[in-house]
C-alpha cells in the first residue's frame, strides 16, 4: 500500500521557521517529481514547492520564493519542505503528492497525496 505522510506543522509566530517532512512507504518515489501544495480555509488548493528526481530542479510559487526550500533524500525516500519567515497568510494545510503527468504545478498532475499536516502562523 502506497502511502505519503506528512509531519512537522504547527503553530508558530510570523517570522518563525518550520520544517514539514513528508515520509514515502510502499514504493520508492526517487524517480518521481514531488510536489508540496497547500489549502486554507475557503480556498482552492494551491501549489507551494516541486523538485525533479535528482533534486537537482526545485520550482516554487511566487508567494514563496526566497523563504522556502524543498529538497529530498532518495535514500531516506522522504521529502521536506523548509519554510522560513512565515505570515499569517500561510496558514494552510499543507500536502505532499506525487507527480504523475501533466505541469509539475497542477494539482490534477499528481496522484499519490499525503493526509496534510496543519500549518498555523499567528500576527
Amino acid at each position: 500500500q502506497v502511502q505519503l505522510v506528512e509531519s512537522g506543522g504547527g503553530l508558530v509566530q510570523a517570522g518563525e521557521s518550520l520544517r514539514l517532512s513528508c515520509a514515502a512507504s510502499g514504493r520508492t518515489f526517487s524517480s518521481d517529481i514531488m510536489g508540496w501544495f497547500r489549502q486554507a480555509p475557503g480556498k482552492e488548493r494551491e501549489f507551494v514547492a516541486a523538485i525533479n528526481w535528482s533534486g537537482g530542479s526545485t520550482f516554487y510559487a511566487g508567494s514563496v520564493k526566497g523563504r522556502f526550500t524543498i529538497s529530498r533524500d532518495n535514500a531516506e525516500n522522504a521529502v521536506y519542505l523548509q519554510m522560513n519567515s512565515l505570515k499569517p497568510e500561510d496558514t494552510a494545510v499543507y500536502y505532499c503528492a506525487r507527480h504523475s503527468r501533466s505541469c509539475y504545478y497542477d494539482d490534477q498532475g499528481y496522484d499519490y497525496w499525503g493526509q496534510g499536516t496543519q500549518v498555523t502562523v499567528s500576527s
